[in-house]
């Protein structure tokens, strides 16, 4: 790594750390060039003044980095470090008036080794974080659907479930079914039952003996039931030992029943 990193000009490489690192991590590109300005405004801070309002921006088309910083127009000055007074701030541009913000440009800056690592960091974990709420946004959207995965492990008697994509999942004891064994590698479907969002990735739990699994599986496999021709009016299960749905189409040339049981 160099020892210096400089903030001046046109940097188009930037936005192609954008883009790989938006595709790899599914989320947006503007949610990466965004970080990129967060570590860039903690860098000019720590240069100009902490308690001054800087903020950078990176141009999404061409990649030029500019680092202003901001002062509030008032009438009255209560912090000079962050407002000006409206007679001062019309000198500079005729246009403003109170409650406006007065943008100052400032000269780029060279980033050291300590702010580039420290950037960086402020770069990875704001991609974690926006990873993160994508697939809390996700999976919360899907609470009620059926999801596939492929067994991680297996812990005392709770199974964690890979959804793919760094999602991860878990199946309780209590919603498993009586004497269902899985071992690392099965493939599973389970019903999405709750999703929390956690520090560390949204919590994921699944069911498989939830009554509308089976519901949804009778949809999935009966096309009559997923195109609407058929109606499921209510589930009874018992996990593992037996279950009983209730059936109903008004069309009286169809056989609900023998049309779920393949007759």
């Amino acid at each position: 790594m160099r020892d210096t990193v400089s903030t001046s000009g046109v940097r188009p490489e930037l936005l192609q750390v954008a883009e790989v690192a938006a595709r790899e991590k599914g989320i947006e590109r503007g949610e990466v060039i965004e970080a990129m300005e967060m570590a860039i405004q903690k860098a000019a801070r720590s240069k100009y003044g902490a308690d001054l309002d800087i903020r950078a921006h990176i141009n999404s088309k061409t990649g030029e980095i500019s680092i202003y910083r901001y002062r509030e127009v008032v009438s009255e000055l209560a912090n000079d470090l962050t407002q000006m007074l409206l007679k001062e701030a019309q000198e500079a541009d005729p246009e403003l008036k109170l409650g406006d913000f007065y943008q100052e440009l400032l000269p780029p800056i060279e980033l050291g080794r300590v702010a580039a690592q420290s950037g960086k960091q402020i770069i990875t974990q704001r991609i974690r974080d926006a990873e993160r709420e994508r697939q809390y946004e996700e999976f919360k959207n899907r609470i009620g659907d059926i999801v596939s995965g492929l067994v991680k492990r297996v812990e005392f008697g709770v199974v964690t479930v890979d959804l793919g994509g760094r999602a991860e999942a878990v199946l309780r004891r209590e919603e498993s079914i009586p004497r269902e064994m899985f071992r690392p590698g099965d493939r599973i479907r389970a019903y999405v039952l709750d999703v929390k969002p956690e520090v560390r990735g949204p919590q994921i739990f699944l069911s498989r003996t939830h009554p509308q699994f089976m519901a949804k599986l009778f949809m999935q496999e009966v096309p009559e039931i997923y195109d609407g021709i058929i109606e499921i009016r209510s589930v009874a299960r018992d996990p593992g030992s037996r279950a009983k749905i209730s059936v109903f189409t008004p069309d009286p040339g169809i056989d609900p029943v023998g049309s779920c049981v393949g007759v």
